[in-house]
């Protein structure tokens, strides 16, 4: 029996508008086992980075704010700690790597002192280990002149460059658990796989967990063992990567995996998801997803489903279609 590391339970985000609060997460419940790596994947605007920065606990300077539930790390509740404890968690135990890079790094800081700050404070290392060790993270990410780069500010590195230093900084203390938001969306074909490799390193020599969040699905079905999907703040399928792939059940997931391209197929061929993902402050009644589902019923507009348990161990799906084939087979 796998051992759990982090655990989130019902747990809710609002943001504050001028004409009272949106829900932008709902009820989402989930967990990563130790030395699991879990992709996270939706449309833009699902919730994805809001899950992240709600349970990294970085919400402070957003009028967003956590209305319910419990995010369990080791068994400690995050949602309880000062934010001086909490400030001790971040980068030793759980360390997150930005979709923006240039909002995270300091301006005012050479990227060295940035990275050697961070090593100094979760690492027993002297300033010369430190350093030698902040190279050698550099190095891992694939920056051909280290040394230029660790005496520059941010300002004077490219998006790319920017987004390899943030990997680095992140990966430097080797947390428990890695958030990576989109970690390789800046980065050319060549790089991109440098660090989906190191980070499989991390995972499979430190038995560091990963949450990954992203678009592409083709680096799921390759870093992954479980697929969450979110829509509209809510989690709408869970399942291991091969179920997920083979026989995904919920109507979303199905429009995802079939929106990918094919190999010699024209990309005016390429089919998609009719409309987009539902307005925070004008959300649909019943099924979020009704509006735009091939397959709605009267229910999916009057009545929200429930995260069901699925015939397989560990998979649950968000449907009403669902929950009737299943009621007909008798397996509900």
């Amino acid at each position: 029996m796998a051992e759990v590391l982090l655990e989130v339970n019902h747990l809710r985000t609002e943001f504050k508008k001028r004409k009272g609060k949106v829900t932008a997460i709902d009820d989402v419940s989930f967990h990563i086992d130790k030395g699991e790596i879990v992709g996270l994947v939706g449309e833009s605007g699902c919730g994805k980075s809001v899950t992240s920065l709600s349970i990294m606990r970085l919400l402070r300077d957003t009028p967003g704010e956590i209305t319910n539930g419990t995010v369990l790390l080791g068994g400690k509740n995050l949602l309880e700690l000062s934010d001086k404890e909490m400030h001790a968690f971040q980068g030793k135990q759980m360390a997150m790597i930005f979709q923006e890079p240039m909002t995270s790094l300091n301006p005012v800081m050479r990227v060295k002192e940035q990275i050697v700050e961070a090593i100094r404070l979760h690492l027993d290392m002297d300033q010369a280990q430190a350093l030698k060790h902040t190279e050698k993270m550099l190095t891992q990410v694939g920056i051909p002149d280290v040394q230029q780069v660790m005496n520059s500010y941010p300002h004077q590195l490219s998006g790319g460059m920017s987004q390899r230093v943030m990997i680095a900084m992140a990966m430097s203390c080797y947390p428990e658990l890695l958030i990576a938001d989109e970690p390789t969306t800046a980065l050319d074909v060549t790089i991109q796989a440098q660090i989906l490799d190191l980070m499989r390193e991390l995972n499979q020599k430190n038995g560091m967990s990963i949450l990954l969040i992203t678009h592409d699905l083709g680096v799921v079905a390759e870093m992954c063992s479980r697929v969450i999907v979110m829509y509209a703040g809510r989690i709408v399928e869970q399942a291991d990567v091969e179920t997920l792939f083979a026989h995904p059940r919920n109507p979303y997931t199905q429009g995802l995996l079939a929106s990918l391209p094919r190999l010699g197929q024209h990309v005016d061929m390429l089919p998609s998801i009719p409309g987009t993902v539902p307005d925070l402050a004008n959300m649909p009644a019943g099924c979020k997803f009704a509006p735009r589902c091939k397959y709605a019923m009267d229910i999916c507009t009057k009545e929200e489903p429930k995260l069901v348990d699925m015939e397989k161990p560990g998979c649950k799906c968000r449907c009403w279609l669902v929950e009737q084939q299943m009621k007909e087979e008798g397996k509900a």
